[in-house]
């Protein structure tokens, strides 16, 4: 598979491929007047043509606003900003070689698995933010970068759905399912809320770091090329040119204290903003979340790197050269550039996959075969994990994959007794299984271009390969744990049973 996958052209004209190759495919489809009948929608959905008229003066008229409005482009930009400056100050490099001083090197790769399966809190900061953190966790320990980065990426990934804590995702696709039990107004004895995986999920956030740690230490990080510590990619700015392995001079250790306390003071500020009742960073009604603070973490991270890079530097942890802080933002976004213009080809590919219906009618396609069998009980569990990680390769946008596989598959799983909250957490199994090895996957190309900044000869066919054990083991790891839950018949969460009564 590595050899194959390293055989394609760059990611650039591999989606240039992949657009033609949709065009083509809806045109065909739509002239055969092919239409998707979308639950909870009154009349079908047709599926439209690319390669027409209508289909040609759409791609014209949205090309350069898809590409701006693509979700992951300005929160990459952003908080690569933020990174950029705490990393170019030498100030995050120090704060890891101090904060791991005591943890024991074969434990570090269980350390990134667990904060990393624990990312969706973070929404998809989590994908910029943790790999690039794992990396100088990684270094400072004396261990191959590269290993941290992509650990802590599949790590995200694969494990996005579960977790200790609970994020703004569980409140996205919790909605969705409500709506999608909704259409049975017949039934009850279920209860759908926030927290109604949350049995299931915080069992998978602390099994899944077990496998994700062990696979970092003894898959992944020898697989991978001899790292040469000489070659380091970030500017420490470090005034005398101390060698990575020096731990820190007075001078840095007072810097990193000061700039540490602001940070955080910084930090505490604005959360207690966010909690105050009435404040305008609350959201409608005041609720915590989904509000303009939770909307616009990306720009609160990166600007709390931001403080902790510069005040790191004016307090003297590095030199009086390297404490400009305008060349480490143009550095950040430079290192950003090839991911700027992959960008702009995967926002015309699932531009059109929106427009022309394609995605929706692939999904309700393979939702009603699933239906169709007559899979009943677990099988029907197995059925949507199934068919949501094989979707999730082409969607990876997991609340609009629910919207239209939850309203066919929650309704079907409640006719056969299973609950809402069933067929949710077989959900949770699906989208984040595959979620880091799909092509269609943006932060799949950051976690490269991040990773060779260490190691220029990585390709993408070398990381997909590395990442695919990840995804395996932990389908595996996530089915057992639903299987555990499935037949000794456990809540999956406070007043969430499997079965309807």
């Amino acid at each position: 598979m590595e050899r194959s996958v390293n055989r394609l052209p760059n990611p650039f004209v591999l989606f240039a491929g992949i657009f033609g190759l949709v065009a083509v495919v809806s045109t065909v489809i739509a002239a055969f007047d092919v239409t998707v009948q979308v639950p909870g929608e009154k009349s079908p959905t047709p599926v439209l043509g690319a390669l027409t008229p209508e289909g040609l003066s759409h791609l014209l008229a949205t090309a350069i606003d898809s590409f701006m409005a693509f979700p992951a482009l300005g929160p990459v930009l952003v908080i690569a900003m933020g990174i950029g400056v705490a990393q170019g100050t030498g100030a995050l490099e120090c704060l890891m070689r101090i904060a791991f001083l005591r943890v024991s090197r074969r434990w570090v790769p269980y350390l990134v698995a667990f904060v990393a399966c624990q990312g969706h809190v973070l929404a998809d900061s989590a994908y910029i933010l943790l790999p690039s953190l794992a990396a100088i966790v990684f270094k400072a320990v004396g261990r191959n970068p590269v290993a941290g980065l992509l650990g802590a990426f599949v790590c995200v990934g694969s494990g996005y759905d579960g977790g200790i804590l609970l994020g703004t995702l569980d409140v996205t696709t919790t909605g969705i399912t409500k709506s999608a039990a909704d259409l049975l107004p017949g039934i009850d004895g279920y209860h759908v809320h926030i927290a109604m995986n949350w049995f299931f999920t915080a069992t998978a956030g602390l099994l899944l770091p077990l496998v994700g740690g062990f696979l970092i230490d003894r898959v992944l990080e020898p697989r991978l090329a001899p790292w040469n510590p000489e070659y380091d990619p970030a500017h420490s700015g470090a005034e005398d040119g101390a060698a990575t392995e020096a731990l820190a001079t007075p001078a840095q250790r007072r810097a990193l204290l000061i700039s540490g306390g602001v940070t955080l003071a910084v930090a505490a500020a604005m959360v207690t903003a966010w909690l105050l009742p009435g404040s305008p960073l609350r959201g409608a009604d005041g609720v915590l979340a989904p509000s303009p603070f939770v909307d616009s973490l990306a720009l609160v991270l990166s600007g709390l790197f931001f403080v902790f890079g510069v005040v790191y530097a004016r307090c003297g942890g590095v030199g009086k050269e390297a404490r400009a802080v305008y060349p480490h933002l143009i550095g950040a976004v430079r290192d950003m550039s090839g991911f700027v213009v992959l960008v702009f080809a995967i926002a015309q590919t699932i531009n059109l996959l929106t427009w022309s219906n394609l995605g929706k009618l692939f999904a309700i396609g393979l939702a009603d075969g699933a239906k169709s069998v007559g899979l009943g009980g677990f099988g029907i569990l197995l059925a949507v994990v199934l068919v949501t990680s094989l979707l999730n390769l082409l969607i990876t946008s997991g609340s609009a994959l629910w919207s239209i596989l939850g309203t066919v598959m929650v309704p079907a799983g409640m006719l056969l007794g299973l609950s809402p909250a069933a067929m949710h957490a077989a959900f949770r199994i699906g989208d984040s299984v595959t979620g880091a090895i799909t092509p269609m996957q943006v932060f799949l190309y950051f976690a490269l271009v991040s990773a060779q900044k260490y190691q220029p000869e990585l390709r993408l066919g070398t990381v997909i390969s590395r990442l695919v054990p990840f995804a395996l083991s932990f389908a595996t790891v996530w089915t057992v744990i639903l299987t555990g839950f499935y037949f000794l018949d456990l809540p999956l969460g406070p007043g969430a049973p499997i079965h309807l009564p």
